[in-house]
């Protein structure tokens, strides 16, 4: 099974609807014979440029409604469960395959005490500069949550 194929079922599957979280489109590609792991899966996600919506994953390029961007407080406060600081760095867990939202909404604000951000399924890793900018990005996001 190629690469190639598996997008093609996953375009396909998008343009039935909205696509569930990712654990759950690993099974639906499994049971369709494209056995995946979810770091694949997470790849194939951002190659086809899918956006993740409160239905789950649609298709991004007009054959789904284009909206902008929603704004980093509003990710934060729906998905962020928790900030916790680590010298010069931020661990942000956020509820399951909510990361990669979280992460894009913080590198699309370009606060200059980003330097980048790194996103799994549910762990959103920033880092800043110096301890100080990562003390006060942990409490802008944290204001954001309350």
């Amino acid at each position: 099974m190629t690469k190639l194929a598996r997008q093609q079922l996953i375009v396909e599957l998008a343009h039935e609807g909205p696509l569930p979280n990712q654990q759950e489109l690993c099974k639906v590609l499994a049971r369709r014979g494209f056995p995946v792991t979810q770091a694949t899966l997470s790849r194939d996600i951002n190659e086809l440029r899918l956006v993740r919506t409160p239905e789950g994953y649609a298709l991004a390029n007009g054959d789904a409604p284009s909206e902008p961007l929603p704004a980093v407080s509003r990710v934060v406060r729906e998905f962020v469960r928790e900030v916790r600081r680590a010298q010069n760095l931020l661990v942000i867990k956020t509820t399951s395959g909510s990361a990669q939202p979280v992460a894009l909404a913080v590198d699309s604000e370009g606060w200059e005490e980003v330097v980048g951000t790194v996103a799994g399924d549910d762990t959103v890793l920033i880092i800043t500069p110096d301890n100080k900018n990562a003390r006060k990005l942990q409490t802008r996001l944290e204001d954001m949550r309350a």
